[in-house]
């Protein structure tokens, strides 16, 4: 039985929960991390949030761009052309090597971020300290994101589970001892806990490359030129790709503006926002996972030309999302004073106002949690199909009206924080509804990713 002639739903399972899982463990540090600095302040809790930000807005273009091999690698192992998938990868190492002196670049401007939306000052310093710390050390999330996506693409995702969650054990305990000094190590506050992420980060790369040079020692991956420059490849990845890394940079640069907005509100704000913000990370990174997996499933469908299997995946996989919005729904509805005492609970909060307004914030946030998640299953087909440029046309337009009505209700109509929160939510919302028709149009049908 080949591996598209598999059960789907098990097929689905077998590719998709391990990605899942490793979202879901990337989950787990982002949540222990912020909860070792709520204990440190409210300012480093708030500031960890705008500084990573900040720092995954000026990456997230080459990890779009690099991890697009995911839907070539994808495509060529659905059409039987596994030296190929090998060759493809190679293409992705060389861009995330050739992107780093450009972030590098970046380090000196990222204090104007916070300075230009007018920041508390001490806000300000923690996070440009945090977000550069981060930036020194993306190449690491670079590489894995090339790595990873060779086996992503070829549907061994465990592999990615192993280093994801190896990851954490390492950058957990270590952001522990960074944070609050322990076993005679200098008390860092929040640099303690970048170095810490760095460190797993490091760990998790080398469990890919180990793995990477294992799996391509042999057939059917193992190529004699595998090291050699591809222009034909390259262009490829290239064409499609660029439209892959321009979308999520513009999207979390718009998102930033956002957030960067919603923290000049004041310390209060910022740390509400925060705390709302790590729980829905629970609902959002886990169905990140949900979209690579879709990109692989559907990508193998497409390679062999199979896009009618393509299409019931497509459905099956959006089911899974809407059970698992629907729980997260009843999770932040249903609880949601409670789990923002979690992180409020850990500096004072005079007459609890910060946790009230996390938790207000947190329903709201409910609003979107199944359009969110079934745009990044619908995105994550389009994007293993080719239909890259639609993608960031769209995305781009509605999230940077967001932006922009933000910046109007808080500097022009100086509106309530929960007025200027609500276009996140209307935004969230379009995007799924309109993904959701150009899916159904079938226009992906039509595209030509590898030939």
């Amino acid at each position: 039985m080949s591996d598209l002639a598999e059960p789907k739903l098990k097929r689905i399972l077998n590719i998709a929960l391990p990605i899942v899982i490793s979202r879901a463990s990337y989950t787990v540090m982002l949540f222990v991390n912020r909860l070792f600095l709520s204990r440190v302040g409210k300012y480093e809790l708030a500031a960890v949030m705008s500084g990573g930000l900040t720092s995954l807005v000026l990456s997230s273009f080459f990890e779009g761009l690099v991890g697009y091999v995911t839907a070539l690698v994808a495509q060529y192992y659905g059409a039987g052309r596994r030296k190929m998938c090998t060759r493809a990868t190679t293409q992705a190492v060389y861009l995330a090597l050739a992107s780093y002196p450009i972030m590098l670049c970046f380090m000196p401007l990222i204090k104007y971020v916070f300075v230009l939306t007018g920041q508390d000052p001490a806000l300000a310093a923690l996070a440009t300290a945090y977000a550069r710390m981060l930036l020194a050390g993306s190449i690491l999330v670079i590489l894995r994101t090339a790595l990873g996506s060779f086996f992503v693409g070829i549907g061994k995702t465990r592999i990615i589970l192993i280093a994801n969650v190896s990851s954490v054990f390492i950058s957990v305990p270590l952001n522990y001892l960074f944070i609050f000094g322990k076993l005679g190590m200098p008390e860092m506050g929040i640099q303690g806990a970048a170095l810490g992420t760095i460190c797993g980060s490091l760990f998790a790369l080398g469990v890919l490359i180990g793995c990477y040079l294992r799996e391509t020692s042999r057939d059917p991956y193992k190529v004699p030129d595998a090291w050699r420059l591809m222009p034909d490849i390259m262009k490829r990845l290239l064409r499609f790709g660029l439209p892959a890394g321009i979308e999520p940079f513009l999207n979390w640069f718009a998102f930033n503006v956002f957030v960067q907005i919603m923290h000049s509100y004041g310390p209060d704000t910022a740390a509400a926002a925060t705390i709302a913000f790590n729980w829905d990370a629970v609902a959002f990174v886990p169905m990140l996972g949900l979209g690579v997996a879709t990109t692989t499933i559907i990508g193998q469908h497409i390679g062999a030309k199979d896009y009618d299997g393509a299409q019931r995946s497509v459905y099956l996989i959006l089911r899974i999302a809407l059970i698992y919005s629907a729980l997260m729904i009843a999770l932040f509805v249903g609880f949601a004073g409670s789990l923002t005492l979690i992180f409020s609970s850990g500096f004072e909060d005079a007459d609890g106002q910060i946790g009230r307004m996390a938790a207000t914030m947190l329903r709201l946030l409910a609003l979107y949690t199944i359009a969110n998640s079934s745009k990044l299953v619908l995105s994550g087909a389009l994007r293993a199909a080719g239909d890259t440029a639609w993608v960031m046309r769209v995305a781009i337009a509605l999230h940077w009206a967001m932006a922009v009505a933000t910046i109007v209700l808080v500097r022009v109509a100086h509106a309530h924080q929960y007025v200027a929160w609500s276009t996140l939510i209307i935004m969230n919302n379009a995007v799924g509804i309109v993904t959701f028709h150009r899916f159904r149009s079938g226009e992906w049908r039509k595209m030509a990713l590898i030939g």
